[in-house]
């Protein structure tokens, strides 16, 4: 009656030890570390870049756990952190003599102390949140503004190019703000010109008025429009912040929307915070525009004339003044690749940059209509505006491969390349709060949260093992299964535990033993009503699954409201609530029972079971039936 098949006995011990060896690496905690990699394309990491590194840790006289080449990168694992710090300025002092232009990157990490064998099981611990093991936090403020400007800039050059497609004349174009004026001689053309805005530009909205002799029109964004273009600003400046945050190797980074127009960045672990800050602070877009040759212009470059109308200001990096149209060819979203490198001809630093398919044909027709003329590459970073280069036109230019070259040095287009690459920002963004968390605050915070499971778990196991005796016991190996059973999927799942997701796995060891508590008093009233001590139990398991069940699905629906609506901390505690539903159903009932099965189920004449006192109300008296 209360017996597993051989298989069922096989599944218990397969998921044990699957838990055990996937909890084991969190065991282990993290070493500090430093990490070296390249910041010059040109450059490789080999083995006698670790020999260097040894060298330089040798004669500083500072001891290493070990110095590993692992992928891109050297890292070399400490004691403590005080001989992290020294190690670094002592690697970097050897291998970037000149720091203003360094040929490595050397920084602070942290790294798992897990056993080779374990991590060629793939067996890694859970990522620690922010506030377990320090780290970093920023909030961004994004220009949204400047984001709506940007789209009525790139309109009013799609109104130029419509209106020339169909021959209507106007009298000028100009940007004002988040509009679009444009002025007509006559009112027949001006009607024309509503019409096709009507009819190509859904987005906009029109009024005409007469000023003086001439006829205007003015544009603006719809209100629905200008919010789709906020959304898709803040929704794109996330996606490129993933991506630089990916570039800088950190791992499950916290990104997220908060507000209508500020972003959360919180990085895990992180302890060089001004190389962090660094790419997250540079808002490099690029934009390409044509270079504004008018007699106007020129006089405007050396200073003795205003700038014109519908043109921009910009220096070149050697401090030459160039005069650029404000409207815009070509911009960071039309790219698909940048790679450092250096021109074929001159052999200077260059960024190599691959366009698509749209981006190409544009590219294409705007050189073929403009041989002879200049064409300005502008790189904006923290909303100052540079021109990396002003070529002359040659000749039409196709296959969507541009060359970005000009008075840069290999760092400068490593870091220029992997901007670009990472995606440009749709707004200009700026950081309005940092806050540190230092590894020792996080190791505190770590210990408390460990210290209210471990407690949680003690308390609850003494009150069960004093009130049901040896089912309190066989409850509590199963609890402890259950904590098991949960790290190692949170670690299989390289999840993020947070401060909240510790509170919720203290909450989990509590909501967890409700299942053997029913199961237990659900023994007791079989007993009380005459069952033989097997009987109670096969019917103590059968009877209390169906309000195992019901009670669990509830709670686990609430935990799944909290995921899919909450965020940040909530989120956090969501997860670990939801898991932990799931692992308790599997060991409060089936692994109890397993045991349960495994101890009870071999007697075949059981006279009694050991669960504590059984009373019996209806005599008044009680009875404690031990094995």
């Amino acid at each position: 009656m209360n017996r597993y098949p051989l298989w069922k006995y096989a599944i218990l011990l397969v998921a044990l030890v699957v838990s055990g060896l996937y909890a084991l690496p969190n065991l282990f905690g993290e070493s500090p570390a430093v990490q070296v990699s390249v910041a010059k394309a040109t450059l490789r990491l080999d083995e006698a870049t670790r020999g260097r590194v040894e060298a330089a840790l040798k004669s500083a006289g500072l001891a290493s756990d070990a110095v590993v080449l692992e992928g891109n990168s050297v890292k070399a694992r400490f004691a403590d952190t005080d001989t992290q710090l020294k190690a670094k300025d002592a690697i970097q002092r050897a291998l970037n003599p000149d720091l203003a232009d360094p040929s490595y990157v050397v920084a602070l990490n942290l790294l798992s102390r897990s056993p080779a064998w374990l991590t060629a099981l793939h067996a890694s611990p859970m990522y620690l949140g922010l506030d377990l093991r320090g780290g970093v936090h920023f909030m961004l403020q994004v220009d949204m503004q400047a984001a709506l400007t940007k789209r009525a800039e790139s309109l009013a050059g799609d109104i130029r190019i419509a209106l020339r497609e169909k021959n209507i004349r106007h009298s000028g174009i100009n940007r004002n703000g988040q509009t679009i004026e444009v002025r007509f001689r006559d009112e027949p053309t001006l009607q024309a010109a509503e019409r096709l805005v009507q009819d190509q530009f859904a987005d906009l909205s029109t009024v005409a008025s007469r000023d003086g002799a001439d006829f205007k029109m003015v544009a603006s964004i719809q209100p629905a429009a200008a919010r789709t273009v906020q959304d898709q600003a803040l929704k794109q400046n996330i996606t490129t912040l993933h991506n630089r945050i990916n570039e800088l190797g950190v791992a499950e980074p916290v990104i997220q929307q908060q507000g209508l127009d500020r972003i959360v960045v919180q990085l895990p672990g992180v302890q060089d915070t001004a190389k962090a800050k660094d790419i997250l602070g540079r808002t490099a877009t690029l934009e390409i525009r044509m270079v504004d040759d008018s007699a106007d212009a020129r006089a405007a470059e050396v200073g003795t004339a205003a700038v014109p109308f519908g043109s921009e200001r910009f220096l070149e990096r050697n401090g030459q003044a160039v005069i650029v149209k404000k409207q815009v060819l070509l911009t960071g979203e039309n790219l698909t690749d940048a790679q450092p490198g250096f021109d074929s001809q001159t052999q200077e630093p260059a960024v190599h940059l691959t366009l698509d398919a749209k981006g190409a044909r544009i590219f294409r027709d705007v050189t073929r209509e403009s041989i002879g003329k200049r064409m300005a590459i502008v790189l904006f970073e923290k909303g100052k505006g540079e021109v990396v280069t002003a070529p002359v036109i040659r000749s039409e230019i196709g296959g969507g491969r541009v060359q970005i070259s000009g008075s840069m040095t290999t760092t400068e287009a490593a870091d220029t390349a992997l901007l670009l690459r990472a995606g440009s920002l749709a707004a200009p963004m700026e950081i309005i709060e940092e806050r540190t968390i230092g590894p020792s605050l996080g190791a505190e915070n770590i210990a408390k949260g460990f210290n209210s499971v471990t407690w949680g778990f003690v308390g609850v196991a003494v009150f069960m093992c004093v009130y049901y005796m040896l089912f309190g016991v066989i409850s509590s190996v199963a609890l402890a299964f259950n904590l098991l059973l949960l790290v190692s999927v949170l670690s299989m799942l390289q999840a993020t535990l947070t401060l909240p997701g510790m509170a919720a796995m203290a909450l989990v060891l509590g909501m967890a033993i409700d299942a053997n508590v029913l199961i237990n008093e659900r023994v007791r009233e079989e007993l009380r009503n005459g069952a033989s001590p097997q009987a109670a139990i096969h019917a103590g398991y059968d009877r209390a699954w169906a309000t195992i069940i019901d009670s669990n699905v509830t709670t686990l629906i609430a935990g799944l409201a909290l995921l899919a609506f909450g965020s940040g901390p909530v989120r956090g505690f969501a997860v670990v609530h939801c898991l932990g539903i799931l692992t308790s159903m599997f060991s409060g009932v089936f692994f109890s029972r397993g045991v349960v099965n495994l101890w009870y189920g071999r007697q075949k004449k059981l006279k009694s079971v050991s669960i504590g006192t059984v009373w019996r109300p209806e005599s008044g008296s009680s009875a404690t039936p031990n094995a």
